[in-house]
């Protein structure tokens, strides 16, 4: 079973503009190192240093605060930046290859978080989502339904086998069978068939199939996802964490770990 510090997950939280983080979701990943990325999108004709002299000081005092609420609730590594951008998606990707990140949650609210789905959309990286699940769900009463679409019912067998899988792979971190479920559906719309069982349950999850967070996030499939669900959405990134030749450019701000 993997080590919770072989994982960390990036929750970026816009706190200038009111956005905080569910308790449910703080104390359903306090077994896992977090990274905290205080941000703010702010316009073009502003300037990073501008916006750090006149906000920094409000922006530090709150994520100081949200670094407590983690650190109370067990969390024993909690790493925070604070940046001032021009391209939150570009400080998203830069911060999670800096971070080495397994994941990037979307926060959504979370009035309870006692189900998680896991969309599985292939075999690739099957192993990678399965190790740090088990890491985040070890010590919560989480349940994991793995979740698949398949294209017609010639499929329906395959799809089922590649669910197996995964339970397997579960299981083998020492999460319980019990707390394992799989659902497959036939001849639907990934995207609409996804969100619609998500309506059952409090986190989703999907795996990114490129290298770039920032192209699978928010210019893909998972963009749409967290619009159309109510529940934080949580991408598992692939085992590349490779540097996106267009994430180059500067952000202002400075980090604390």
């Amino acid at each position: 079973m993997p080590a919770p510090r072989d994982h960390r997950v990036l929750v970026p939280v816009d706190v200038l503009g009111g956005e905080g983080i569910p308790q449910t979701v703080v104390d359903a990943f306090a077994s896992v190192p977090i990274t905290l990325l205080a941000y703010r999108e702010i316009p073009d004709q502003i300037g990073t240093d501008q916006a750090r002299d006149q906000f920094g000081d409000r922006a530090r005092a709150e994520l100081e605060e949200l670094q407590a609420v983690f650190e109370d609730a067990g969390c024993v590594d909690v790493s925070t930046r604070l940046v001032f951008t021009h391209d939150r998606l570009k400080t998203f990707e830069r911060v999670a290859l800096a971070e080495s990140c397994t994941a990037v949650l979307m926060l959504n609210p979370a009035p309870k978080l006692e189900s998680v789905l896991v969309a599985v959309r292939g075999d690739v990286n099957l192993e990678y989502i399965a190790s740090f699940l088990g890491t985040l769900v070890a010590g919560t009463d989480l349940e994991v339904t793995f979740f698949r679409v398949v294209s017609d019912e010639d499929d329906r067998d395959r799809g089922y086998e590649l669910l197996e899988t995964a339970v397997d792979e579960l299981a083998d971190t020492g999460v319980d069978r019990d707390r394992i479920d799989t659902s497959i559906v036939v001849d639907g719309s990934p995207t609409a068939e996804i969100v619609a069982a998500a309506d059952d349950h409090d986190m989703l999850v999907v795996g990114e199939s490129r290298p770039s967070v920032r192209r699978f996030i928010f210019r893909d499939r998972a963009k749409t996802l967290a619009r159309g669900t109510v529940d934080p959405v949580l991408v598992i990134r692939g085992e590349y964490l490779e540097e996106d030749e267009e994430s180059t450019e500067e952000d202002g701000g400075y980090s604390s770990h």
